[in-house]
């Protein structure tokens, strides 16, 4: 692991194994204010914007919930949905679980190793996105 960055990249739906997106209709997003968007901006980072404009177009939180969000938006609608995703992210602390299992940043570990931390907390078969020869654990997914 070349480092880690503990960051919440999207909350899928999916219906028996098939990941869902851009489902209709698509929902109306609200932009978030106030106790919201600061933990969003915390926990949920754009990295790929400026933060003034980051924080007032929200322009990566947008894109997340018209393509996953409105796939359950007859569950869970926009705040509940961004909920969920920090509510999930703080349960599962993957961060805080690696480190626990002696991974860290600036070293070398097998699939298996990652693997198996991950499924401590998760209880089920984690995603493990990375690739042969790489520096970085790009993803994982639960």
């Amino acid at each position: 692991i070349h480092g880690v960055w503990p960051d919440i990249h999207g909350v899928w739906p999916d219906k028996e194994g098939t990941l869902l997106q851009n489902c209709k209709p698509l929902p109306t997003y609200i932009h978030f204010a106030d106790k919201m968007l600061n933990d969003l901006d915390k926990n949920w980072i754009q990295l790929k914007y400026p933060e003034r404009f980051a924080r007032k177009e929200q322009p990566l939180w947008l894109y997340q919930y018209l393509k996953h969000g409105s796939c359950c938006q007859k569950v869970y609608d926009q705040n509940t949905y961004f909920s969920l995703a920090l509510r999930l992210k703080d349960r599962f602390d993957l961060l805080r679980t690696l480190q626990l299992h002696r991974i860290v940043p600036g070293s070398s570990y097998t699939f298996k190793e990652i693997f198996d931390a991950v499924k401590t907390v998760s209880q089920t078969d984690p995603d493990v996105k990375c690739t042969k020869g790489a520096q970085e654990l790009p993803e994982i997914g639960i």
